[in-house]
C-alpha cells in the first residue's frame, strides 16, 4: 500500500467516526461517563434488523448530524438491541446485558423506546418514536433531564 493510500484510508477512518453516534452498550460504563461529564444517559431499546419505527428513529434523528450536535454536550447514549436475524446476533453476554435493561426498564416490552437516565440509573422519563424534528426530539429528551 503506498504512502498517499495509507494517509487516505487513515483520514477516512477519522472522519467516518467523527461523524458517527458514539453509542454504548454496557449500562455500567454509560453511568460512569455520565457521572465524569456531567450528563443524562438516553437508553434507546430497539429491534434494529426487525422494528420498522425503530429504524425510521434512527434514520430521522439518531443519525442525523443536527442531533448528533446538540447530544454531544448532554448525552451519553446507549443501546440496548435486540435483533432477530441469525446473522445480527449478540454475544449471549450482550444478550442478558439487555434482558436485564429491559426487566428494569421496559417491562412492557416496547420498541422503541427511549428512556433519559440519570448517572445513577435512575428513569427520568421515556419517549417512543415520534414523528419530529431533531431537535424538537432533542428538546423533549432534554425536558426530562432538568
Amino acid at each position: 500500500m503506498s504512502i498517499l493510500r495509507f494517509f487516505t484510508f487513515i483520514c477516512l477512518i477519522f472522519s467516518i467516526q467523527s461523524f458517527s453516534q458514539d453509542w454504548l452498550v454496557n449500562i455500567e460504563l454509560a453511568k460512569s461517563r455520565a457521572l465524569a461529564e456531567d450528563k443524562s444517559i438516553v437508553l434507546v431499546f430497539q429491534g434494529s434488523d426487525w422494528c420498522a419505527p425503530c429504524m425510521k428513529l434512527d434514520r430521522e434523528i439518531w443519525s442525523t448530524k443536527e442531533f448528533q450536535n446538540l447530544a454531544q454536550d448532554s448525552f451519553i447514549m446507549l443501546k440496548a438491541d435486540f435483533p432477530r436475524r441469525k446473522q445480527n446476533q449478540l454475544s449471549e453476554e450482550q444478550k442478558s446485558h439487555n434482558n436485564k435493561l429491559a426487566e428494569q426498564y421496559n417491562t412492557y416490552g416496547y420498541f422503541p423506546y427511549v428512556v433519559v437516565l440519570d448517572a445513577k440509573g435512575k428513569a427520568l422519563g421515556s419517549i417512543g418514536y415520534e414523528k419530529s424534528s431533531p431537535k424538537i426530539y432533542y428538546n423533549k429528551l432534554k425536558s426530562f433531564a432538568n
